[in-house]
């Protein structure tokens, strides 16, 4: 990958192959994402993972994944402390649609001193449906009730995709001075809907 020229990885476990696009492929986890981050790292430092030289080393920018709102927030915290010991450089966070959360769990980060850029998903939801998919379908993901409550009256009044953008430019709003960047999503393929909250967004810093 390297070689091809690829500088930039996110590293992490993905989703269950049964989620995918071959649902009889067979999962194999004979290292997990801080193993990989660990492998990654020692890449960096020419030095395959039994530790023999693999001449000019790599030069990747490590990134990791991090989930605010883990069912065990203090479980997810130590594996970001081990992501971050392994080498990691950055983390992006899952869709975020509960801005509450995700500051409590930058708290917890800033006391735990895990000093890395951290970035923040988001997802403009583009229906009530996309958003009940989320909530119930997508591990890793949280999606407040009333986020659900407002995508069903936006249901009613015909204009889910704006109230999405809205309230991914109102999370926005929430957490911009707490984190480094943005990962906007474009639902499937909806990029119009992505450049809209990034528009929005940049708005916002002007202001």
């Amino acid at each position: 990958a390297y070689a091809l020229g690829l500088r930039n990885v996110l590293l992490i476990t993905g989703d269950p192959p049964i989620l995918g696009d071959y649902p009889h492929a067979t999962a194999v986890f004979d290292v997990d994402s801080i193993g990989l981050t660990n492998m990654v790292s020692r890449l960096n430092q020419g030095i395959d993972l039994g530790g023999r030289s693999i001449g000019k080393p790599t030069g990747f920018l490590v990134s990791v994944g991090l989930n605010p709102t883990a069912l065990n927030p203090d479980k997810e915290l130590g594996r970001f402390h081990w992501k971050v010991e392994a080498g990691a450089h950055v983390a992006i966070t899952q869709p975020v649609f509960d801005a509450d959360q995700l500051l409590r769990f930058l708290d917890s980060v800033e006391a735990a001193g895990l000093d890395i850029p951290i970035i923040a998903g988001l997802w403009p939801l583009q229906s009530l449906r996309n958003a009940e998919f989320l909530a119930n379908e997508v591990p890793g993901v949280s999606v407040p009730t009333q986020v659900l409550a407002r995508m069903e009256q936006a249901r009613n009044a015909n204009n889910e995709v704006e109230e999405g953008e809205r309230i991914a430019l109102e999370i926005f709003s929430r957490i911009r001075h707490r984190v480094r960047g943005l990962q906007v999503s474009a639902p499937f393929g909806k990029i119009a809907s992505a450049v809209r909250v990034l528009e929005g967004a940049r708005a916002n810093l002007g202001s």
